[in-house]
């Protein structure tokens, strides 16, 4: 009996440069600091080029990255984090003035039902009511990592209630490297298409850096605090970012 052919994310159809702009005004909703960098860094930088208005909501204060500091105590840590992303931002040419800052714990954002949920979807559409985004990008909605599950319903109920939805697209973060079967889009699901990204990527691998506590010994206190590997990031150096979305909607 022979196998399936592995899932694939680079199998998905190659679309130009040119078309982010058709994304239009976008709200980039991003977990943690740099997930908004490694997963459509590209895309907003190609929005911006094209004149298209884009925003950002930053979900958790991104304080878990390493928890053991005690030279970067918690408030510390999330000021360092909010700054590398106003500097990736600035690279990417959006304006950071107008992030929300939701400030849901660093793994621990609630999910539906849970404790903070109602009150932080309730502020996200609120702002989504005054941004009035024609796309919204969001983690893949089965990203390997609860702070970005979580992320996704946040969006999927904040959006249920605005009388115009956005159009949802999610891009990938974790399912590269570590989604089981079930995790990645399972057939009919989801349309995905890959942008090229090759005219920003040098722009993009900027924004990336800037995210310094991640990437180096910024943090240098607290041996078992996070970096992204470089196998990770290898996937991120690509000429193309990968979007999903709902199986009824695709690529206009």
């Amino acid at each position: 009996m022979l196998k399936a052919a592995p899932f694939q994310f680079a199998d998905f159809p190659l679309l130009p440069p040119g078309f982010a702009a058709s994304l239009g005004a976008t709200v980039v909703v991003a977990p943690h600091p740099d997930d908004e960098s490694l997963g459509c860094g590209g895309l907003l930088a190609l929005l911006r080029q094209a004149g298209q208005p884009v925003s950002t909501v930053l979900v958790s204060d991104g304080t878990m990255s390493h928890p053991n500091s005690r030279r970067f105590p918690p408030p510390a840590r999330q000021a360092l984090r909010a700054a590398e992303l106003r500097d990736a931002l600035l690279i990417l040419g959006v304006d950071s003035q107008s992030t929300l800052h939701l400030n849901l714990p660093d793994g621990g954002v609630p999910t539906t039902g849970a404790a903070g949920f109602a009150a932080a979807v309730a502020r996200l559409r609120e702002h989504l009511t005054a941004q009035r985004p024609q796309t919204v990008l969001v983690p893949w909605r089965r990203d390997p990592h609860p702070d970005h599950r979580a992320t996704s319903q946040l969006v999927g109920a904040a959006c249920a209630g605005l009388p115009t939805p956005p159009r949802v697209v999610e891009y990938v973060v974790w399912a590269w490297e570590r989604a089981a079967a079930a995790e990645l889009p399972q057939p009919g699901e989801v349309r995905g298409w890959r942008l090229d990204i090759t005219p920003v990527l040098d722009v993009k691998q900027q924004a990336i850096a800037a995210h310094r506590s991640q990437l180096t010994a910024v943090i240098d206190d607290d041996p078992t605090g996070f970096q992204l590997s470089a196998a990770m990031l290898a996937h991120f150096a690509q000429p193309f970012e990968v979007y999903l979305e709902a199986a009824e909607s695709s690529p206009r």
